[in-house]
């Protein structure tokens, strides 16, 4: 069976946010991509709301339970208390866990570990006892996978951008290697695998090969080419690449 699609909706609400009203509705966008076939939500609340705005999780999550049960929600964040607080609060399927450089334009890189181990423990903990399946951002190295699954998590969503930007140069046999060798070790460490960053329905097609793979987070290439095909089209076009 092909990997899930999860949609991030975080540029959905960046062009809200960048107007100051409510178009486009971020619960409108959560539910026609939903209808288009996507099979979860991501969204990713950042302590400077220039996206998901704080008051979004709880009213993602709210409309999910409503009108979407059973569909799973991802949430995306730092391990900072005020928003894991939220995490516990709205218990999402699945909180992935990324690490955060301020300033950053973007997530572009995975933990350190074992370095930073002993400070994702506790958090770990806390999720997983409240029912919430954890997954952390990791760069694609196969001898990371143990590491993350020393530290009780469920699953890795492996960092993507290498093996994205690879994609059609010289490089790009070995990048979909070292990719589809993670996904190995990761399943080999008892890890559930998902990957996220800068995929798109070209470079999908190189991630059908991972037989491991539960899932793949696409939200900034949907929402560019749903600028110039529509939102609907442009997840069916992911899920074709996909091999739906």
């Amino acid at each position: 069976m092909p990997a899930l699609l999860s949609v991030n909706i975080n540029k959905y609400a960046l062009l809200r946010n960048s107007r100051g009203h409510n178009n486009p509705d971020l619960l409108a966008a959560l539910d026609t991509c939903l209808a288009a076939g996507a099979h979860g939500i991501t969204i990713h609340p950042r302590l400077d709301q220039r996206h998901i705005r704080f008051d979004d999780v709880t009213a993602v999550a709210a409309h999910m339970a409503a009108h979407h049960p059973g569909v799973e929600l991802n949430i995306e964040c730092e391990d900072h208390p005020f928003i894991i607080e939220q995490v516990l609060a709205v218990r999402p399927a699945q909180c992935t866990l990324v690490p955060v450089t301020p300033g950053e334009i973007t997530s572009d890189h995975g933990w350190d570990l074992p370095r930073e181990a002993s400070r994702l423990r506790p958090t770990i903990a806390r999720l997983k006892a409240a029912g919430i399946r954890v997954s952390i951002f990791m760069d694609c190295t196969p001898a990371g996978m143990q590491h993350a699954a020393d530290i009780g998590v469920d699953r890795v969503e492996l960092y993507t951008g290498p093996y994205a930007w690879a994609w059609g140069t010289p490089e790009q046999n070995t990048q979909t290697a070292r990719i589809l060798a993670t996904g190995r070790a990761a399943a080999a460490a008892g890890l559930g695998v998902n990957a996220g960053h800068d995929l798109d329905s070209t470079n999908m097609h190189g991630l059908r090969e991972m037989a491991e793979l539960d899932e793949v987070s696409i939200g900034h290439a949907q929402i560019c080419r749903a600028l110039e095909v529509g939102t609907t089209a442009s997840i069916g076009e992911l899920l074709v690449s996909m091999g739906y």
